[in-house]
């Protein structure tokens, strides 16, 4: 899952800098990316919470 979150804050450098060169629709692209993997990270992350916590019970 770290890789994810490696990938979600790469495209959000990529989307910053597209935005600062004008770069609109790549900006936009880039940032529709990371939100995209940021959310599947956390989705992953509380998932392998919930299932640690019923494997202790």
């Amino acid at each position: 899952m770290g890789s994810l979150l490696h990938w979600a804050i790469v495209f959000l450098v990529v989307a910053l800098i597209a935005a600062a060169l004008g770069f609109g629709g790549l900006a936009g692209t880039a940032m529709g990316g990371a939100q995209l993997l940021f959310w599947v990270a956390i989705v992953l992350f509380v998932v392998s919470v919930v299932a640690g916590l019923i494997r202790r019970a």
